[in-house]
């Protein structure tokens, strides 16, 4: 298995963040490695999140967990591995949480296929979650 975790403290509210990641169709304005996104439904399990990086093929990730105002989860089967990112708020007490950003790649395939793509998936996450922090935090 291959994981990797980014973890960034704001002042915004779990609801706040909540909005933004639930406004599946506004991720673009927040995380620059989405060139376009939609879903098939509303945001929660089951649902099937379409997502196409700048200049590369569409990925299909499928919401796997949804807890609001706590946690999203997104699984993405590739049959021999699959790609699992935790999206997870944490109050912290004092009007302040922690927002935590997990993904996992797991499955035959994952000691071959996560050195080499799980950096590539998770190298914007401090960049998108500071850019989902100044978002929720309306600044």
């Amino acid at each position: 298995m291959w994981s990797y975790e980014h973890i960034a403290e704001t002042v915004a509210t779990p609801e706040a963040v909540w909005r933004l990641w639930a406004d599946v169709p506004g991720w673009q304005t927040w995380n620059a490695e989405i060139e376009k996104v939609e879903i098939d439904g509303p945001f929660a399990v089951g649902s099937q999140i379409t997502m196409t990086p700048p200049g590369d093929e569409p990925i299909v990730l499928k919401v796997a967990q949804a807890e609001e105002n706590t946690l999203f989860v997104d699984e993405m089967d590739a049959g021999d591995f699959v790609v699992t990112t935790v999206h997870r708020i944490e109050p912290l007490g004092d009007g302040r949480s922690r927002i935590v950003y997990r993904t996992e790649i797991d499955g035959p395939a994952a000691d071959q296929v996560g050195p080499q793509l799980g950096p590539a998936i998770t190298a914007d996450f401090p960049e998108t979650v500071a850019a989902l922090v100044r978002l929720a935090e309306g600044r």
